[in-house]
């Protein structure tokens, strides 16, 4: 495995927090808010923040921090506990905001199973054939994939607009400072996990009855059951709840 400097993906818990208020005290100038947000950058997170998280894959929540961090902003890591609260370590991973290198593939594979019954009578037979189609079931939190695309079109067309409208109508105070993210979205067990791309995405809640941002995470592992097709697969994941408004763990104000 290769051996990063610590530097080039973990942060100090001091400097975390004070990345952190950067963005908070951001959040009601939107000039500040668009430079710092181009709608069609990425956040990417490689192999380095992952083989840290990786050490906290049982745990079932992961907190996704907004910060401001030489001028650029960031998205901090934590892990959290059954309880809500943070896993106390003395520096946490980040990735920056960045415009993407290449095209990302999306790829939605549906498995179908055809189900094929034929009866024989006591004499062997045949009085009855049918086939059906079963649809495909799935244990993950896979968001479909138009869902996905409609949520990040959404958000490269419209995100300054939002932004717009909370700065002018809250000056800010319903603009996200975190995000939660359930661990099984990061694919952290996933074997061959190589990077994950994090973009945020724009979808209206019906319980709050508006267009709230989330972070839907496209996941790209490396083929090892066909190495010399194609290199990499992905998968697209959602349900990242952003704070505020969806602040449900207890005495996280003061957190970063």
């Amino acid at each position: 495995m290769t051996t990063l400097n610590i530097v080039d993906y973990l942060l100090p818990v001091e400097e975390c927090r004070i990345a952190a208020d950067e963005w908070s005290l951001c959040r009601s100038n939107y000039s500040r808010i668009k430079e710092l947000i181009p709608t069609t950058y990425v956040f990417t997170v490689s192999d380095g923040p992952l083989e840290w998280m990786k050490s906290y894959k049982e745990y079932p929540e992961f907190c996704a921090t907004m910060g401001i961090w030489k001028n650029q902003l960031i998205l901090i890591f934590y892990p959290m506990n059954e309880k809500g609260d943070r896993i106390d370590q003395r520096e946490y991973p980040y990735c920056f905001l960045s415009e993407l290198a290449s095209d990302v593939k999306l790829q939605e594979v549906q498995e179908y199973t055809i189900v094929k019954n034929t009866i024989l009578s006591k004499g062997l037979e045949k009085i009855e054939k049918n086939t059906d189609m079963a649809f495909p079931i799935s244990n993950k939190p896979i968001l479909e994939q138009d869902k996905a695309i409609e949520a990040i079109e959404s958000w490269r067309e419209s995100g300054m607009d939002w932004f717009y409208k909370e700065c002018n109508e809250s000056k800010g105070i319903g603009i996200f400072k975190r995000f939660y993210v359930p661990t099984a979205d990061l694919c952290l067990l996933d074997e061959g996990l190589k990077e994950i791309k994090c973009s945020f995405g724009l979808k209206y809640n019906d319980v709050y009855g508006k267009m709230l941002v989330t972070l839907i995470f496209i996941s790209f592992r490396e083929n090892l059951q066909n190495a010399e097709r194609a290199q990499m697969m992905s998968n697209t994941y959602d349900w990242a709840k952003p704070c505020p408004p969806i602040c449900r763990i207890p005495g996280m104000d003061g957190e970063f």
